[in-house]
């Protein structure tokens, strides 16, 4: 098993974005071996074979970045879809954007919603810690047309069995 996770660990470092493929719903003509070899290294990784009943599974996070309407919830979307596993959850940071403060609201057109400080990365971080320890979330719901969260709406995440 070990020299699986180090062949994962190998094919994932560096920059292979280019021939990633999903299921050809993503695909690049120019696709080096290496990201072939770095599809076929995740895929193997989330096959049953990677699995070993004497290793202890820890759930773990993938971060996804990018600028606005960048793509990257479709790209966890694909993934998600890849995986086909039940366990998957998709938090965005979206959830945790702080309220606008009436002031704020009066302004919300120079408002940087781009700024960390614009996040509740505290509650972020809890969710994060709680959801790899198997425990429940209830993420809230940011309404963007009040740039406020919404105080009767929470989306329950799924445990980790």
């Amino acid at each position: 098993m070990e020299k699986e996770i180090d062949a994962v660990m190998e094919a994932a470092s560096g920059v292979h974005f280019s021939g990633l493929r999903l299921d050809g719903l993503l695909s690049s003509p120019s696709a080096s071996p290496r990201a072939t070899t770095a599809a076929a290294a995740a895929a193997a990784s989330s096959s049953p074979q990677f699995d070993s009943s004497s290793s202890i599974q820890q759930p773990f996070v993938i971060g996804v970045s990018g600028g606005t309407a960048s793509g990257k919830t479709t790209v966890c979307d694909m993934i998600i879809q890849q995986l086909h596993d039940h366990r998957v959850v998709l938090v965005n940071q979206d959830s945790f954007y702080r309220g606008l403060t009436p002031e704020e609201s009066e302004r919300v057109q120079e408002y940087n919603f781009d700024h960390p400080d614009a996040f509740d990365t505290e509650q972020l971080l809890d969710c994060i810690e709680k959801l790899k320890a198997g425990q429940s979330y209830q993420v809230p719901v940011y309404n963007f047309k009040t740039h406020r969260r919404r105080s009767d709406t929470f989306r329950q995440q799924h445990q980790f069995p």
